[in-house]
């Protein structure tokens, strides 16, 4: 077993104990150095952070292998990675960047291939002068996009 196939079954194990957790990211560099990054369901508290810390330093030995730890949940600029990311901001505002375009939009459905995107804008009346506000819905595959962020608005 590898050092990160470890690393990651004691993950594993630990969040089936917390099951609104889930992990983002799990990277490890060529000196050892564990970066794991969480996500909550329900967003992921400090306390979460300091369990997962403990639970990988208490499972690993530093005789067998010398580690650094960094424990931490996906930032509020941190892209969405997971299929479970976009069910958990759903109705949120997210600014999503495909090959043809960038879209800030508000995410209103999310299945296993595509989200669904909602917006409305102020375009030129099709008959007469002046404009009109028109609603707009877009599909887009998971395929095409390369990068979705949750965009904060305060109100």
């Amino acid at each position: 077993m590898t050092f990160k196939e470890k690393v990651t079954a004691i993950l594993e194990e630990g969040l089936s104990e917390k099951p609104s957790l889930f992990i983002v990211d799990v990277t490890i560099s060529h000196s050892y150095k564990i970066t794991v990054t969480l996500d909550g369901d329900n967003g992921v508290v400090l306390q979460d952070c300091i369990d997962i810390s403990r639970l990988i330093e208490n499972n690993l030995d530093r005789e067998e292998q010398d580690f650094s730890l960094e424990v931490a949940s996906a930032g509020v600029t941190t892209p969405l990675k997971l299929l479970r990311q976009y069910h958990k901001n759903i109705g949120r505002t997210l600014q999503v960047k495909t090959a043809k375009e960038t879209i800030e939009a508000i995410l209103e459905q999310v299945s296993n291939e595509s989200i669904v995107l909602s917006w409305t804008a102020r375009q030129q009346k099709k008959i007469g002068k002046g404009k009109e506000t028109v609603e707009h819905k877009l599909e887009i595959p998971f395929s095409e996009i390369k990068e979705a962020i949750v965009i904060i608005i305060f109100n």
